[in-house]
């Protein structure tokens, strides 16, 4: 409103007007510039997803101070965005809404850059794996010994699932699968004895007391940061470098101590490149 009375007045003031006035039309013009700019980098609301292996409250909790950080850093506002579970979270992907700059997988992160046109900006430390864990007193050493036994997992196309997936490729010799929201239900449920087995990301596991780890699967880049397209540049240039610069400043190093990692690595979307590829055969690939 306040840009277009000025501009208003600057056309009323256009010409044939005193020399007071010419100073006033100056003034006004100046005064234009500045809104104008401003308006370019005045603070916006971006969701931050992150990927379900945890329960909608402990991914809050986990990583509402890296949330908190990139606001204060940058001065937008970034709000965690969780769903129950992997079948909401794909469907919810597809769609593409509200999906602003997400922490995800090797495999959905790869689906993003080649379908949706992301943009990888930065990833965890390493490599991260799935591990299936059996409990205190049942030792398990080879896949074959699951076959019509309970595995607790998160549903397809959670990479968890995906790997399991192929330890079973024959249709008629399956375990049974029992589906749950988050990795922390699925360990809950082998230590409670409702299943023989389970499958959770391999740093989760020591979450767990008691529990036999009969094979992790082959690891995949670790969890990228990647932002969506419609995210300006300057923006999406902000966060980059809040995050590889985090390690630097007393306030990134206190972030990463509360989320539990060291750093975070740049990494680009050549990084994550085939990895989309789990996800064929999956519904709505």
């Amino acid at each position: 409103m306040t840009y277009l009375i000025l501009e208003t007045i600057y056309s009323v003031i256009s010409s044939g007007f005193p020399e007071e006035i010419k100073v006033l039309k100056r003034f006004c013009a100046k005064l234009i510039v500045v809104l104008v700019c401003s308006a370019s980098v005045y603070a916006a609301d971006y969701n931050l997803a992150v990927q379900p292996v945890m329960t909608e409250a402990d991914i809050r909790t986990v990583y509402q101070p890296l949330a908190d950080y990139l606001s204060q850093v940058t001065g937008q506002k970034f709000h965690i965005l969780t769903h129950r579970n992997f079948l909401t979270y794909w469907v919810r992907m597809k769609k593409g809404k509200g999906f602003d700059f997400v922490l995800d997988a090797a495999h959905f992160t790869d689906y993003r850059v080649q379908k949706k046109h992301y943009q990888v900006l930065a990833k965890l430390p390493d490599t991260v794996s799935f591990s299936v864990i059996t409990g205190r007193d049942n030792f398990v050493f080879d896949m074959e010994e699951l076959i019509s036994k309970r595995i607790a997992t998160m549903p397809s196309p959670g990479l968890g699932a995906i790997r399991l997936n192929e330890y079973f490729p024959n249709p008629i010799r399956l375990p049974f699968y029992i589906q749950v929201d988050n990795s922390t239900e699925a360990g809950k449920m082998l230590v409670n004895g409702e299943v023989d087995a389970a499958i959770i990301p391999t740093p989760l596991v020591n979450n767990f007391e008691g529990v036999n780890t009969v094979l992790s699967t082959e690891p995949v880049p670790h969890m990228a940061l990647s932002a969506s397209p419609d995210v300006p540049k300057e923006v999406v240039d902000q966060v980059q470098k809040a995050l590889l610069n985090a390690e630097n400043s007393p306030e990134g190093r206190k972030m990463l101590e509360t989320i539990r990692i060291e750093r975070f690595d740049k990494a680009s979307n050549e990084d994550y490149a085939d990895y989309g590829k789990l996800l064929e055969g999956v519904f709505g690939y």
